[in-house]
């Protein structure tokens, strides 16, 4: 299916924290040459010098655990966070770099690469939306302390988790026009209009600031499957924490030491969001706290969580820090007609698959540009080999609006005049050819609201249903963890 809600920010539990940042992307390196033990042959829970974790085959070492606790301790003195014991550290630490090998390793197999260039890419978009040249937000980086060769490996693995998350998720997260409907008459109902916007405000749409929610988390985790008495037993950790919390703990530094989420070692920050961003068991449980305090314990199918309000209010003029590479911009819908820009297009899309390569794609779709080059008709070839719902069709994808389409399609289709074929074009559906038809202008108030609706259900399903899909790679994968036994993970 062509046709995706736009995603409007990057999963909080793997956003690049930009101003303090620390290079994660050791855990993917393992040195050349290094014997890779089978999962068969790995001994459980074996003290072996100089191996941490072996993660299906790949291993982490204890070097590199200590490298990455040395900058993890760096960045929780900068913060002003109380570092925990290192035992405790070098654990979580560990944590974090089983689950980005996880990750890198099914990048791998999907396929899913990310180039130095696509990582200056990535820094030049956020850069332009933070009003920077891109020396300036290098001099940025680099005043916080991280090398700008560090915070570019750091971004390309966000891309690669966004690609990945885009390629497995996103696809699968459907939003029907009758889930759009309840959303608007709940928001009429709550006194909001434009998604965020009070009703009857004074302000110009210019000067008006979406209202934004700040959360942190402490999360105690379930591990899938498990037993009635070890839930209760981690129901009781969760409950420890929580009096611990209202008895004047400092939350960044517990959920530092005890969290098993995979932003503790950033104070369990998740991250500052519009209200419609945030899952709705976050939402619903943050409803009637005050900034600063605590929820309650809330489960989910990841296990027991308990939140802080940060922050609660409108969105500052300026940003605080850098925006992340897919964090979008946000502005107030306006009131009144909305004149955009629709396009009329077709397109040939040759899937990725396990059998058919980015690169045979990328041939097979050559092949085809080259036979609409001699003169052979769009449409015609779109019904022979476009592997997309709209193929019987000759890849009609009929009117589309502004973000209604991913950004790399819609990027390519903005460049072209009416008339023009675009080349290969790359997205998390495939390789593409575009053309597009003709363009029209139209009055999009009614649509442009029931897209932000669209967007905003996206955003609360998306996080949820990615931290499901990790769950289940955890829990497929051999995972050997040898500073933490008792988190070691061997598939049936």
């Amino acid at each position: 299916m062509m046709r995706s809600p736009t995603m409007t920010r990057r999963l909080a539990s793997l956003l690049l924290v930009l101003l303090g940042a620390t290079a994660s992307a050791a855990a993917q390196q393992t040195a050349a040459g290094q014997a890779q033990p089978s999962a068969a042959n790995a001994p459980a829970h074996q003290a072996v010098d100089g191996i941490a974790a072996v993660v299906n085959k790949q291993v982490i070492t204890l070097r590199q655990v200590d490298i990455e606790a040395q900058k993890a301790q760096a960045q929780l003195k900068q913060q002003n966070i109380a570092v925990p014991d290192q035992q405790i550290l070098r654990r979580q630490v560990l944590q974090r770099m089983i689950t980005d090998a996880l990750l890198s390793q099914e990048a791998e197999r999907l396929n899913i690469q990310v180039t130095e260039a696509g990582a200056q890419q990535a820094a030049e978009v956020i850069a332009q939306r933070n009003r920077m040249t891109v020396a300036q937000l290098r001099a940025e980086i680099e005043r916080s302390g991280v090398s700008w060769a560090d915070y570019l490996k750091d971004l390309r693995h966000e891309v690669m988790v966004d690609q990945l998350r885009q390629r497995t998720v996103d696809r699968n997260i459907h939003i029907s026009d009758a889930d759009v409907d309840a959303f608007l008459k709940t928001q009429k109902r709550s006194g909001l209009s434009s998604l965020g916007q009070q009703r009857g405000q004074a302000q110009p749409p210019q000067q008006a600031q979406p209202s934004v929610l700040g959360l942190a988390q402490i999360l105690v985790a379930v591990p899938e499957g498990a037993p009635a008495a070890e839930v209760q037993r981690l129901r009781g950790k969760a409950e420890e924490l929580l009096a611990r919390l209202r008895g004047g703990a400092d939350f960044a530094s517990l959920a530092a030491s005890s969290s098993d989420a995979p932003e503790a070692l950033q104070g369990g920050d998740l991250g500052v969001r519009p209200p419609e961003g945030w899952p709705d068991l976050f939402l619903q449980a943050a409803q009637n706290v005050q900034t600063g305090g605590v929820s309650d314990i809330i489960q989910s199918g990841n296990g027991f969580h308990i939140l802080k309000v940060v922050t609660r209010g409108q969105e500052p003029q300026q940003a605080q820090a850098p925006a992340s590479v897919a964090e979008p911009q946000r502005s107030p819908a306006p009131e009144g007609p909305m004149m955009v820009t629709q396009t009329h297009a077709r397109h040939i899309l040759i899937k990725i698959t396990p059998a058919m390569t980015e690169e045979r794609a990328l041939e097979r779709l050559r092949q085809l540009s080259h036979r609409l080059s001699m003169g052979e008709n769009f449409e015609e070839l779109a019904r022979l080999y476009s592997e997309d719902a709209s193929a019987p069709q000759g890849g009609d994808l009929g009117w589309l609006t502004p973000g209604e389409t991913v950004p790399a399609f819609e990027q390519a289709m903005n460049a072209l005049q009416p008339g023009q074929v675009s080349e290969p074009v790359l997205t998390q559906f495939g390789w593409h050819l575009i053309r597009v038809e003709e363009r029209r202008e139209k009055d999009m108030e009614d649509e442009y609201r029931r897209m932000q609706a669209r967007q905003a259900l996206f955003q609360r399903r998306v996080e949820p249903a990615f931290e499901d899909w990790l769950s289940q790679l955890r829990g497929q994968a051999y995972i050997d963890n040898r500073l933490d036994p008792q988190s070691s993970r061997r598939p049936r």
